[in-house]
């Protein structure tokens, strides 16, 4: 990632990284892809992290194991403060849900056959979708106007979300999708010239 001037870039406190973190945890329902949303606005509007830096974020915690939402607060909090940066970061994210998860564990044996409950976790599932949608949305279009790329993101989401195709399955053919387009914009880039 490149530096931002000096300038332009804000600083974070181990506390604000703590706290941003913490508020991200404990009140994104869904985790994971649910959280970009939030995350991204959190960090950007603070100025921590251009719109471009944060793009290439999201490409770093996708490819590195565990889960994306602690693969972020890892990168952000080493971005900004290095490797304390990132342990406060870290522990900011994932102490709010584990409490959460660990108390509605005691409780939920005591109301998981009732009615009031399972329509509340039925109620959440559409906020969980677009929580994912949107960001996704937001990134097709910050990155090209080419309607296959649009085609391709609904290709994938209704493959996963509706017809239960597993997702390795749905990678792996959009990674061969990108590689016949790069082959054939490679072969028009040599016969150009350009």
């Amino acid at each position: 990632m490149e530096q931002q001037p000096e300038s332009t870039r804000n600083e974070a406190s181990l506390l604000q990284l703590f706290g941003v973190f913490a508020k991200i945890g404990a009140f994104t329902i869904g985790g994971g892809y649910a959280m970009i949303s939030l995350i991204q606005n959190e960090i950007v509007n603070r100025k921590w992290l251009t719109e471009d830096e944060f793009a290439e974020l999201i490409t770093l915690a996708q490819t590195a194991p565990g889960l994306i939402a602690v693969n972020m607060s890892i990168f952000t909090g080493f971005r900004l403060r290095g490797v304390k940066g990132s342990v406060v970061a870290t522990i900011g994210s994932t102490l709010p849900p584990f409490l959460i998860i660990l108390a509605i564990a005691m409780l939920f044996s005591n109301f998981q056959d009732n009615p009031v409950v399972l329509r509340i976790f039925k109620g959440i599932r559409p906020v969980v979708v677009a929580l994912i949608l949107v960001p996704m949305i937001n990134m097709v279009r910050k990155s090209d106007d080419r309607w296959w790329k649009w085609l391709l993101t609904a290709v994938a989401l209704c493959s996963v979300s509706f017809l239960n195709v597993n997702p390795v399955f749905v990678i792996m053919a959009v990674i061969v999708v990108f590689l016949v387009v790069s082959l054939i914009n490679d072969k028009k880039f040599k016969k150009t010239g350009l």
